[in-house]
């Protein structure tokens, strides 16, 4: 660190630490003051436009971000740091050729670097490479043993190869290396079919009772002992251990399920009226599967992408990175600029969302997006990828609700962390998909869970053909599909349908506030 600040004044070097923790806690104003005032006095120092560069990808503002980590670039040609962050700026900017090449730049440049081949897994991961993940993340796991992060990578990143086993022993080292890492105990209870064993239950019992843990990871181990309890049939136990550690999530980051609503409604009146699509095809290499977290989604785009000419990408970022271009561009949040937006400018945003995606492409002429929440953009859909087609996938609202209710979800706030906020959340996302499918039947398909438990290859194939599909057998044998999954949902779609998924049942007057939110008999 001493070698990167070579130059600065102690004031400036304490001004560049401020500006560096300003960026990390998202105060983006004060970190461009402090940048601003050592540049000033020590103008073109390449470690102050590293961190300029982060700041500018933090803000969005791409072009600029490339602008000063080229110029950093051009004084520490070979600096691992400012290779990875460029990486990222590009990353960002949807350039995810150059942001790998930049990455491998690094792990070739510095072989024994174990953070470069960190973030080269880490950022393969988050591109769907889960394989060449594996492949480095297990590089920066030998060349420093003690790296947490990298085995929790690691064991997340073969959970979604389907390798329970060897992420069981990822997540274990990172046990023996941190006992209370609520990380690797999420990691461990997010492989659902796996019963934690009672031993882990006692252990997490005991380790619960410490008072030195780190906020973090007693909330992903409240979650991990809710699994474990339920494994084992202590639904008492299992209940107050998931609504201490949803209490405590929620109090880092309340969701307002109040202010939610307006937004929603306000939403659906932008879009009442939208401009006929210029190109009435565009987007019909993609289908969206949208709706509740833990409603089936992950199974629907596992039987999609059994297909051969269906790429499953799983839950892909773009369509809302491309609103959110489009708002920084207009200076309004959306949904506000909607009504102004004419027909070209959504056939401009379809078309940079499919450029953002084309890596998908490459093996299949179609692609799955299965981001839940894009049910928000369902009605927006329709002018700006009036081609694609919806999957609306919905699960009995109580068995989905208490679902999510289990899950650690980690995008703060969050609806899921009390049973009311889940029920409100529940009647928003049907009332306003229930009005776009109505509006829009045959771009939008409303998909049953249970019905697919009921008649699976009556609903495969149905499913197939509102998507434009040819029905192809592999899809009732989608279990034995070989690709990458990336949700907590990856060892239960390698499984046989089981009819017995219902658990809401087994917890009675408990889950109450639940039934009574959603309008339905008291237990």
């Amino acid at each position: 660190m001493a070698t990167r600040v070579a130059g600065l004044s102690a004031e400036q070097r304490q001004q560049l630490e401020g500006a560096a923790r300003a960026i990390r806690d998202g105060a983006l104003a004060p970190a461009q003051q402090m940048l601003d005032a050592v540049l000033a006095r020590a103008p073109g120092h390449p470690e102050v436009l590293r961190l300029l560069g982060i700041l500018h990808t933090r803000a969005r503002h791409y072009d600029a971000a490339r602008e000063v980590l080229g110029d950093a670039l051009g004084q520490w040609p070979d600096d691992p740091l400012a290779l990875t962050d460029l990486g990222n700026a590009e990353q960002a900017a949807g350039d995810v050729e150059a942001a790998l090449a930049r990455w491998r730049q690094v792990c070739a440049l510095a072989p024994d670097y174990p953070m470069g081949w960190f973030n080269l897994g880490r950022n393969l991961q988050v591109l769907g490479d889960t394989g060449p993940a594996v492949e480095a993340l297990e590089h920066a796991c030998s060349l420093e043993p003690a790296l947490l992060p990298a085995h929790i990578l690691l064991g997340d990143a073969l959970v979604h190869l389907g390798r329970f086993d060897e992420a069981d022993r990822r997540y274990r080292a990172a046990l023996a290396l941190h006992p209370a890492c609520g990380d690797a105990w999420r990691g461990l209870a997010n492989m659902k079919t796996r019963p934690l064993p009672d031993e882990d239950r006692s252990q997490l019992v005991a380790l619960l009772k410490r008072t030195d843990l780190a906020e973090p990871d007693r909330i992903g181990m409240g979650f991990a002992l809710g699994k474990a309890s339920e494994d084992h049939g202590h639904y008492d136990e299992a209940f107050a251990a998931l609504s201490d550690a949803n209490a405590r999530q929620r109090r880092l980051a309340p969701w307002q399920a109040g202010g939610f609503h307006v937004f929603v409604e306000s939403v659906l009146a932008a879009g009442a009226k939208l401009p006929a699509p210029v190109e009435p095809a565009l987007g019909e290499e993609a289908i969206f599967i949208v709706g509740l977290p833990r409603s089936g989604s992950t199974l629907f785009e596992q039987i999609l992408a059994a297909h051969p000419m269906v790429e499953g990408a799983s839950e892909l970022p773009d369509l809302g990175e491309v609103l959110v271009e489009e708002s920084t561009r207009r200076g309004q949040p959306f949904p506000r600029w909607v009504p102004s937006a004419t027909a070209q400018d959504w056939q401009r945003m379809g078309r940079r969302y499919l450029e953002r995606t084309a890596r998908w492409r490459r093996q299949c002429p179609r692609f799955t997006d299965k981001l839940p929440e894009n049910w928000l953009y369902a009605g927006v859909l329709g002018a700006m990828l009036p081609g694609a087609r919806i999957v609306d996938v919905r699960r009995d609202a109580l068995e989905a609700g208490w679902s999510c209710f289990k899950q650690q979800f980690y995008r703060l706030p969050h609806f899921a962390c009390t049973l009311s906020d889940i029920a409100a959340y529940v009647r928003d996302y049907e009332a306003a998909m229930d009005r776009w499918q109505s509006a829009a039947p045959a771009r939008i398909r409303t998909q049953r869970y249970e019905a697919l438990l009921a008649d699976a290859e009556g609903e495969i194939r149905a499913l197939l053909a509102f998507c434009g599909l040819p029905f192809d057998a592999a899809c009732l044998d989608f279990h034995q599909a070989m690709r990458a999954i990336r949700t907590p949902s990856a060892a239960q779609v390698r499984q046989p349908l089981s009819r017995d998924t219902a658990r809401a049942g087994r917890y009675g007057r408990l889950l109450d506030p639940l039934r009574f939110g959603l309008g339905r008999p008291l237990a």
